[in-house]
């Protein structure tokens, strides 16, 4: 019989301390993150939290954090990352993350990786995995540049890799289905060299850890997800 999502958690633990099924999934732009996230936190019941969403969720809901956020944002500055890992710790004292949650776009460099831990550990939680979906900087490129976002949901499509069910709909709201001008191949490229050239330090340190488990990325969306369980499985047994 297949585990529960709470009898994996619990698992996780190791010898019945119980504590959170809490991973990190990184990789960048045209990986697949998302369809993978939406995958991971549908089976083992763990709220998916990607950063970009969670700063946007505060600001338009002007909570304290939020709007210290504001600050940074409406000046195009990056927001410190005390206020984000605030937002994290908040987000993970909810009552469904109580079992777990899925990180998607944080850590982006070392010091957040240490500073989540940190907080992690107050919490009397730890990160029982760093997933990292691994593909080529050319096929990253093609994948990104071909991405279609849904107006409403933000769910993204490829239409060479992760086509719609019906062209311009999204599948999740019936949204129409639009390219963000960041999404044009040369934007692309410098986003994802910038994204590479801090997070190769961050692989490294959970790579030292003994938590990272790397996926091959360019394989097809079920082989991927088949891939995924089996390191989820194996880390948490």
């Amino acid at each position: 019989m297949a585990d529960s999502p709470l009898s994996l958690s619990e698992r996780a633990g190791g010898e019945g301390d119980g504590k959170p099924l809490d991973l990190v999934l990184l990789g960048p732009a045209g990986a697949g993150k998302g369809t993978q996230s939406r995958r991971i936190a549908d089976k083992y019941h763990v709220p998916h939290v990607a950063s970009g969403d969670l700063l946007r969720m505060h600001r338009d809901r002007k909570t304290e954090l939020g709007l210290s956020a504001m600050r940074y944002m409406d000046r195009g500055a990056l927001v410190p990352d005390d206020l984000v890992i605030s937002m994290i710790v908040d987000r993970m004292r909810q009552p469904d993350a109580n079992h777990g949650i899925l990180l998607d776009g944080f850590p982006r460099t070392v010091a957040q990786a240490t500073a989540l831990d940190g907080e992690l550990e107050a919490e009397g939680r730890e990160l029982k995995l760093a997933l990292y979906l691994e593909v080529p900087f050319d096929v990253l490129v093609q994948r990104a540049a071909g991405r279609w976002t849904c107006r409403t949901c933000q769910t993204t499509y490829n239409y060479d890799v992760n086509p719609p069910r019906r062209p311009g709909i999204c599948d999740v709201d019936a949204g129409e289905l639009y390219q963000r001008e960041d999404d044009r191949p040369e934007v692309v490229s410098e986003r994802i060299r910038v994204y590479l050239e801090d997070t190769v330090p961050v692989v490294d340190y959970y790579r030292e850890r003994g938590i990272l488990r790397e996926v091959d990325g360019t394989q097809d969306i079920e082989t991927v997800a088949a891939e995924i369980e089996r390191q989820l499985e194996a880390a948490v047994w």
